[in-house]
């Protein structure tokens, strides 16, 4: 694993989850971890059990819908050689139907899905493609298969992301660089369950 994919990854969306859980196997795998997402408290809470697997680990509070979000997790990185990049964030925390809530939420969330995805891939990519090894895995959602009630634009933007990781799969394969579009079924998260129980069902998931 690190021979291919270290020695450091960095992962979106790592705050709690599916994001969370990335990490700490990452660390037992000996994958130091450059750790992003909103909430600084949970990503201390995170650093600390990583580092307590004895990795490295820096963390950094980066909205991912701004236009410089890339930027600043290039910055964070600095010189550390990334050969992993976990693209985990992008849950729809709207929880309307489309015309019930302001264009420019569903704007943020294409720019969380899909900008924000897409330029971190090409960032960082560039120099798994140079090194000749390395990987992204780009976490997504069944949704991705077909537009389904009240889920439109989310539906939209993890569909592109299916067909972006299956193009960019069949450019970097040749390079030496894997690429996963990794999706997820009905998934017990805390995001899931809090955006379940906004919308009155409860989540009962194994």
């Amino acid at each position: 694993m690190i021979d291919k994919y270290g020695p450091w990854a960095v992962i979106t969306g790592a705050s709690e989850g599916v994001g969370t859980e990335f990490a700490l196997r990452l660390a037992d795998e000996g994958i130091s971890s450059i750790l992003i997402a909103r909430r600084e408290g949970p990503l201390a809470e995170l650093a600390a059990k990583v580092r307590a697997k004895g990795v490295e680990c820096v963390t950094a509070c980066v909205d991912l819908t701004a236009l410089d979000a890339t930027d600043k997790i290039a910055a964070i990185a600095g010189d550390r050689e990334v050969g992993l990049l976990i693209a985990n964030a992008g849950a729809d925390t709207n929880s309307s139907l489309f015309h019930d809530n302001e264009v420019a939420n569903w704007e943020r969330l294409i720019a969380l899905n899909i900008t924000s995805t897409l330029r971190n891939c090409h960032h960082f990519g560039h120099d798994m493609r140079v090194r000749g090894r390395g990987g992204m895995i780009i976490v997504g959602s069944g949704s991705c298969y077909g537009g389904l009630y009240g889920m439109p634009v989310y539906c939209g933007v993890k569909a592109f992301d299916l067909c972006f990781a299956e193009g960019l799969w069949a450019e970097m394969q040749p390079c030496g660089v894997d690429i996963l579009y990794l999706v997820l079924g009905r998934t017990d998260t805390p995001a899931h369950r809090r955006i379940s129980e906004a919308n009155g069902r409860p989540f009962a998931g194994s």
